[in-house]
């Protein structure tokens, strides 16, 4: 029951978001990962080995737990109540694991405040979705920053989760966001996490390696599909998708680039200092608020696309085997 869980709560996300009221199950992730880490950093040594264990350690406790927790609840609904009950619980799950509608509802609040707000209330919306340093940035980089944040997140907050749930429903999308949600919180090249946080980037990279480029791929489809400049995101995608030091995050950046006909990524600052990243794409057209609008057309096409292709592998899978 795996697809029609999948699609059910895709659609599920695609008309109720992320309401505030419910607790969502990352927040706990996030919070095993904080007790796990302030256990670990104590019962080892201060050094770069003891930090690399520790980090190592961390990514096995949270991705075995985030993991075998949800399944063992899945399987005691199946077993011990009914298989409606068990097929409800994992569509809500697979619902909360994706985050469509969210990413367009934040980067449209940013669209928002540039049309009728103030550079500050944009600033503000968009250091909401952003790891960025955003008090010194004008309209053009509030609009860059959310067009990105945009992109990148079509692939490790959809189509990492669709893949990795078609393959083993939400436990496997528990173990997709139990990685990524480590990245966020311990993946930093600074003196704190640049040991401590090496495993669980390295996991991060491999886990969104093969999503990454599918998203890329499917936001070309889309592109063209929208009448977009498919040609410009396909040149673009061949081109600049490797520029960045992430194997990963300019797979998506680079398509949305080209199909918009601008050019994102370059300098930021983050945590007060000066970040050097390579630009992507061609600045064909003006950056502008307009294209937050396409980027989130682009998103709900490449996230459809991904659903369809997933659910078609997965549904010839069982049909063969």
């Amino acid at each position: 029951m795996i697809l029609p869980a999948v699609a059910a709560g895709f659609l599920l996300d695609l008309i109720f978001g992320d309401p505030h009221f419910l607790y969502h199950p990352i927040r706990l992730i996030g919070k095993l990962i904080e007790k796990l880490e302030r256990f670990l950093r104590a019962v080892f040594p201060k050094n770069k080995r003891g930090e690399r264990i520790a980090g190592f350690l961390l990514v096995i406790f949270v991705v075995g737990i985030s993991t075998a927790l949800p399944e063992l609840i899945l399987h005691f609904f199946y077993t011990k109540v009914n298989i409606w009950a068990y097929f409800a619980l994992e569509t809500f799950w697979c619902y909360q694991l994706l985050a469509t509608k969210s990413l367009k509802v934040e980067s449209m609040k940013v669209y928002d405040k540039l049309k009728n707000g103030t550079l500050t209330e944009a600033r503000q919306a968009v250091s909401m979705i952003v790891g960025r340093d955003t008090d010194a940035l004008d309209r053009e980089g509030v609009t860059k920053a959310a067009v990105e944040t945009v992109a990148e997140n079509t692939a490790d907050g959809i189509i990492a989760p669709l893949i990795f749930m078609m393959i083993a429903g939400a436990a496997g999308g528990f173990f997709y966001k139990s990685i990524n949600t480590m990245d966020s919180m311990v993946a930093y090249k600074n003196d704190k996490y640049r040991y401590f946080g090496t495993p669980a980037a390295k996991l991060d990279d491999v886990a969104n390696f093969l999503p990454s480029r599918i998203g890329g791929l499917l936001m070309i489809a889309a592109s063209y599909l929208l009448g977009m400049n498919g040609k410009q995101a396909k040149k673009i995608f061949f081109r600049d998708r490797k520029k960045h030091s992430s194997p990963n995050s300019a797979q998506t950046e680079s398509v949305m680039a080209g199909a918009l006909g601008v050019q994102l990524a370059g300098n930021a600052i983050y945590f007060g200092k000066m970040v050097e990243k390579p630009a992507l794409g061609d600045p064909l057209c003006a950056v502008n608020p307009e294209d937050i609008v396409k980027a989130c057309r682009l998103l709900y096409a490449t996230a459809a696309l991904a659903l369809v292709l997933t659910g078609i592998i997965r549904l010839l899978v069982l049909l063969i085997f």
